[in-house]
């Protein structure tokens, strides 16, 4: 099965750190988050990713490029130029790196990405910002177990986010950034069926909006509730407290 991940976005609230690279390239604990992602997938069994590119997206291609020699120990000889990688910690993934354009819209990059998805009908989808202490296994068998097209992570979190409404384990109302008030939100984390692309109009398509709605009215959208620890990085001072975390030795999305 194959995670795609969107790495393409520019990051606009996040500017301290992404002037000058993609915000999955912005790094927590010395790695990139994208990183902290992939392992998060990982430690559930999915090794094969598609990482969907835009903004400087040759950022992304030069960390897997280097990947080996980025992760572990060198032996260079400079009078021949050779040079020998200890591969003490091998890692097992395969990255597919794919341009989907500066400007796409996430629902956009997701469709472009149809011939790259192989034979599974089935695969997850998350953005390039985001990591929790999620159990990816629980969260497939979860999908599996109903036969909506569809399952996306909810998480609990203030206002400033869009809120979903539950009956039963059925999402029946999705949208955008209320007023007030708490409640379940898009924690991202999707699995999906790859009929959803036929939701995506096209480029200028954003994923969270006609597409989930539009999945929602048709009841074909299923909400895992996930009670553990989730963060985005939107924000300075989201990057600081992951990093806080990080440092502390004890950050809870580390299930590796």
């Amino acid at each position: 099965m194959k995670a795609i991940i969107l790495a393409g976005g520019m990051g606009t609230r996040l500017a301290e750190e992404t002037t000058m690279r993609p915000k999955p390239m912005v790094e927590i604990g010395g790695k990139p988050i994208l990183w902290h992602i992939l392992k998060i997938y990982a430690a559930g069994g999915v090794n094969e990713f598609v990482i969907a590119l835009g903004y400087r997206g040759e950022m992304v291609k030069e960390y897997f490029l280097n990947f080996h020699s980025f992760n572990n120990d060198l032996s260079i000889d400079l009078s021949t130029g050779g040079t020998v990688i200890h591969n003490g910690n091998p890692t097992p993934w395969k990255v597919e790196l794919v341009d989907t354009g500066l400007h796409t819209q996430t629902g956009g990059r997701l469709k472009r990405l149809r011939d790259w998805l192989g034979e599974d009908d089935t695969f997850m989808f998350t953005y390039g910002d985001g990591v929790a202490d999620l159990d990816v296994k629980a969260l497939l068998g979860f999908h599996r177990s109903h036969s909506k097209l569809a399952t996306v992570t909810t998480v609990r979190s203030p206002a400033r986010f869009g809120r979903i409404r539950f009956e039963g384990e059925q999402i029946v109302e999705f949208y955008e950034k209320p007023e007030s008030g708490e409640g379940w939100i898009n924690g991202g984390f999707f699995v999906l069926n790859r009929k959803v692309l036929d939701y995506i109009d096209g480029d200028d398509t954003a994923w969270e909006r006609d597409p989930l709605e539009r999945l929602t009215r048709d009841g074909q959208m299923g909400g895992y509730r996930h009670a553990g620890f989730w963060s985005c990085m939107d924000t300075l001072k989201e990057k600081n407290y992951l990093e806080e975390l990080w440092n502390s030795g004890k950050a809870p999305w580390k299930i590796w």
